[in-house]
């Protein structure tokens, strides 16, 4: 009692006034305190446009773990459309292993493509006026991690990207027969739920500027492409999920293509592709033609013993990628030549008698100047691809029209989308239809009909490997010979499957080890599901 006295009358009256005053002035403030500390001129909820389009981007290209590595050093050579005397650069030549190669598209995809997918779906889920962003980002969900699974086999796919907004930081792996299933009817359920009379993308979708009808026809083309998957593992399934693409309605033209525009510009704006072959690892034009990525003597030969008027646009000899003016003479069919898979530069000597490394300048390399420019567009599906598969779905009886007719439709589809690609010129309907008549569409039997139409896949789609070399897996077209190198992973076989990285195995353990387990070794010689 006494303290409380002594507070109350000995506590300086002047300082009570001055405390009640700093209450009042306080309460007074705090009304405005948090709109005076917030940044007029800076976001601080998330643009879902903005995050959109920076995950369009990312998914093109992010530098050379989801390009260079996977799709050509990797993919690219196996499928012979590369080769490589430098063992330690352009391993899938060889079936080598090195590290960081094999693991970059799997740390690209979770590390990368999917943190602002997983914002964007986190974002808008549930909410009606939203429906269009949050069905176009589960349609890209899908583009992103069929590439993976496609790549790898069993993947996290139910908990993928949830870390960057639940916190799971070791996601379990799904087997990729739940996968598949997953991602054709997450397809199917989001081009429905499209709805062209809300909100959409608008100028931040660089795909399709927006338009809800452009990206029902692409799930649908997605949708045929993972159909088609399935030929060999499960046909009735297949079946039933192809006819649905068709039913939904695929692409119809080149104007129906998926693509991203590039300009030569900052990492932003190039088509990384084009940027990383251009670089130290890839065909340099200061090199002066002794690179370390030729283009392959499978690929140059085909190309040359049919015609094919795409010669041009896909490969030179080296004078034309250091000065374009070259290029009318740099391009030359007859000049063209392939370089063997499977050597370095000392075996090279045992089939090329003679060589010195010097001569490595006379092989041909990517045209640099236009598919491998940095302003190349990148595609992520093909109008071409989509009539490839419709000749092989009218062949099963699970389509409209011939087979015949889809090939064609896909060969003049191919050659006439030349002219969106930088330095691309139109290649003429008379060369066209001279190249289908130096080369028709044979019938035959299935098998022959199912080669020619996918030994076609392989070469109207050339820089789309990772796609060529999961089309391959399932059909086996085109015919390779296996390279056969000193310490190769395979024994000498063409790889089925690239291994987990190995941080998985040690800060994913558990799940890892299951995956494996349910899978089979982690070797690249194991085949995933639909590789059966």
């Amino acid at each position: 009692m006494t303290n409380t006295k002594y507070i109350k009358w000995n506590f300086p009256a002047k300082v009570l006034r001055i405390a009640l005053a700093a209450v009042v002035l306080l309460s007074s403030c705090d009304k405005g305190f948090e709109e005076m500390n917030t940044n007029p001129n800076a976001f601080t909820e998330p643009v879902i446009g903005s995050l959109f389009s920076y995950n369009i981007i990312k998914t093109a290209g992010d530098g050379d773990g989801n390009t260079l590595y996977p799709n050509d050093k990797l993919a690219g050579a196996m499928m012979q459309l590369f080769a490589s005397l430098n063992p330690y650069q352009w391993t899938g030549d060889k079936y080598l292993a090195k590290a960081g190669y094999s693991d970059a598209l799997f740390g690209t995809a979770y590390g990368v493509e999917l943190k602002e997918n997983s914002q964007i779906i986190s974002l808008t889920k549930d909410k009606p006026d939203m429906v269009n962003l949050y069905n176009i980002a589960q349609i890209w969900r899908v583009y992103i991690l069929h590439r993976v699974t496609d790549m790898y086999g069993d993947v996290p796919y139910t908990e993928a990207g949830l870390g960057y907004v639940d916190g799971i930081y070791k996601p379990k792996y799904d087997k990729q027969s739940d996968i598949y299933p997953a991602m054709l009817k997450q397809l199917e359920t989001s081009a429905l739920a499209l709805d062209a009379s809300k909100a959409s993308y608008g100028a931040a979708d660089y795909v399709y500027n927006g338009t809800t009808s452009k990206w029902k026809t692409f799930a649908y083309s997605l949708m045929l492409r993972l159909g088609m998957r399935l030929t060999k593992v499960d046909a009735a399934l297949a079946e039933t999920w192809v006819k649905k693409a068709i039913a939904g309605g695929v692409m119809q033209s080149n104007a129906d293509v998926a693509k991203l525009n590039h300009t030569d510009g900052t990492e932003l704006n190039f088509y990384w592709d084009g940027r990383e072959l251009r670089g130290g690892e890839g065909v340099p034009p200061s090199a002066k033609g002794t690179g370390y990525g030729k283009m392959a003597q499978t690929f140059v030969s085909h190309l040359k013993n049919t015609n094919d008027p795409r010669l041009p646009f896909y490969i030179t000899l080296w004078p034309g990628n250091a000065d374009p003016t070259q290029l009318p003479t740099s391009t030359i069919a007859a000049n063209q030549k392939g370089l063997p898979n499977g050597y370095d530069y000392t075996s090279i000597k045992t089939v090329i008698p003679g060589w010195t490394d010097e001569m490595l300048a006379e092989y041909s390399e990517i045209n640099l100047n236009t598919i491998g420019s940095n302003s190349t567009p990148s595609i992520f599906i093909s109008y071409n691809e989509v009539e490839l598969y419709l000749a092989e779905a009218s062949l099963r009886g699970w389509g409209t029209g011939d087979a015949k007719t889809h090939y064609e439709n896909a060969v003049r589809a191919s050659m006439e989308i030349e002219t969106i690609y930088p330095g691309g010129s139109s290649i003429s309907s008379a060369a066209i239809n001279a190249y289908l008549s130096a080369n028709p569409y044979a019938g035959g039997t299935f098998d022959a009909q199912m080669k020619q139409i996918h030994t076609q896949f392989w070469a109207s789609q050339f820089m789309n490997n990772m796609e060529i070399y999961a089309n391959w897996r399932r059909t086996g077209y085109p015919v390779l010979v296996p390279t056969n190198y000193p310490g190769n992973q395979t024994g000498g076989q063409i790889p089925r499957r690239l291994p987990y990285p190995q941080s998985e195995a040690s800060l994913n353990a558990d799940n890892y080890k299951a995956a494996v387990a349910a899978q089979g070794p982690d070797l690249w010689t194991t085949r995933i599901w639909w590789d059966k």
